[in-house]
């Protein structure tokens, strides 16, 4: 089946029908998952999906709907129901389709590994064995699992609308993961490494990804809570990651435009310390949340955030903007799933890295936390409050001393990002929200 055909001929059915406009998002997904515990298979799943969502816009009144059912007459029944949805909808300035979603160069980047298309279920399975077998080799203390999985990912995206555009991409993307149990003196701890990449040649050795979560596991053992007191807090990059997406529902223009944002009233304003470069890159070359174009047909950029420390700018999908006005336009974030219209989102959202190892962040501190794990919510993007339950690592002197549980660390956020001191070296695109460990120079850790 030719993918670009048919959601092609869907906008142009859509406009026969009485649609001033119309765009289809198109999205076909095949998909593999296999979690091993202690050796055996514990569940497989393989899955091949399709689906396609067709938005009009009728007088401007917007109607959307979807089907995973893509014969001649399936479509036309709902291109009609869909534009007599539109006709009964509420009239709108807004509702139109961005003249900038029109046909484009789209960049390669580099989103597609044939070799995922080959791999056997047997080479699947391996590789999570392999990974659990690594974290109990490691150390007799590890004696369980919650398991270990490798999953992949091979999908078509195409977008296509009354206005020419017509583009579509394949992308890949593979995980695999450990979460080993250690147990000491009658207690036990858990916790995990994982390792997600476009290619299959990229991902980490199974037996890396065993060895490094049998470690993060064992440093838990004794852990105990930690005095009450005000103190540096270090997050460990998996863990610093959730305080950038505290800030991107934020500046989400929506939420912003509502009043529900921390941040509604500090554009172009100083938020974050003068270290702090936040950028979000829907072109990033492999990247976990790369797209050549955004859900409404707009090619993808890289769009700086805060720079310097400075709220630069807010997102907006196009309708969004047309509500805020003054001037405001999309920013290419808007992001979409075959069954729901456009809303705003990021691609790949990271915290540019400074110089400094771990180590060296560590070795600076003479009293602090080294955040590894946070469990809860945390952030309150209306608010800016932000509260939640820690574990992690004593510093003492530049050095671990003894693992700690059961705490809560707390601050404003704006007090967490200009209280930012120290960024670390270590980024590694693993996600669609990504960053370096960063120390902040005090927050509040209630514990014993």
């Amino acid at each position: 089946m030719n993918f670009e055909d048919v959601a092609a001929n869907a906008a142009k059915k859509a406009q026969k029908c009485g649609a001033d406009q119309a765009d289809v998002y198109l999205v076909s997904t095949t998909e593999f998952g296999v979690q091993v515990r202690k050796g055996e298979v514990e569940t497989l799943t393989q899955s091949r999906s399709k689906g396609m969502g067709i938005r009009v816009f009728v007088d401007h009144r917007q109607g959307f709907a979807s089907t995973t059912d893509f014969s001649d007459e399936a479509l036309d029944r709902l291109i009609k129901n869909v534009v007599e949805l539109a006709r009964s909808a509420d009239q709108k300035p807004e509702n139109e389709l961005d003249e900038e979603a029109v046909s484009a160069v789209v960049h390669d980047l580099d989103l597609y590994d044939p070799a995922l298309e080959n791999i056997t279920p047997e080479e699947k399975i391996s590789l999570a064995k392999s990974c659990e077998n690594a974290a109990f080799a490691f150390d007799p203390r590890i004696s369980n699992s919650d398991g270990a999985g490798f999953g992949s990912e091979i999908s078509t995206i195409v977008i296509a609308n009354t206005l020419g555009n017509l583009q579509s991409y394949r992308s890949t993307a593979c995980s695999l993961y450990c979460s080993p149990l250690a147990e000491q003196d009658g207690k036990k701890q858990v916790d995990y490494e994982y390792s997600y990449k476009r290619f299959l040649k990229q991902l980490e050795h199974p037996e890396t990804v065993g060895r490094i979560a049998a470690e993060r596991v064992l440093r838990k053992l004794g852990a105990r809570k930690a005095p009450t007191q005000s103190a540096p807090v270090v997050f460990e990059r998996r863990v610093a990651a959730r305080i950038w997406g505290a800030v991107i529902a934020a500046i989400n223009g929506d939420a912003v435009n509502k009043g529900m944002s921390f941040l509604k009233t500090s554009l172009d304003n100083q938020i974050a310390a003068n270290s702090v470069t936040l950028i979000d890159d829907g072109t990033l070359h492999q990247g976990a949340g790369s797209s050549p174009f955004d859900g409404e047909g707009i090619p993808t950029r890289k769009n700086v955030l805060i720079e310097n420390g400075v709220l630069n700018m807010f997102q907006y999908d196009t309708l969004t903007a047309r509500k805020v006005g003054g001037g405001a336009k999309s920013t290419a974030n808007a992001r979409r799933s075959y069954n729901g219209a456009p809303s705003i989102g990021s691609f790949n959202v990271y915290l540019q890295p400074g110089s400094l190892s771990t180590d060296e962040i560590i070795k600076s501190i003479t009293n602090g936390f080294y955040v590894t794990d946070m469990m809860g919510s945390g952030a309150n993007p209306v608010t800016g409050d932000f509260s939640i339950g820690a574990a992690g690592l004593w510093i003492e002197d530049g050095r671990l001393t003894y693992a700690v549980e059961e705490v809560t660390i707390a601050a404003s956020m704006k007090r967490i990002l200009m209280g930012i001191e120290k960024i670390g070296s270590d980024l590694v695109f693993s996600s669609t929200i990504v960053s370096p460990t960063f120390q902040v120079a005090e927050m509040t850790i209630s514990g014993e």
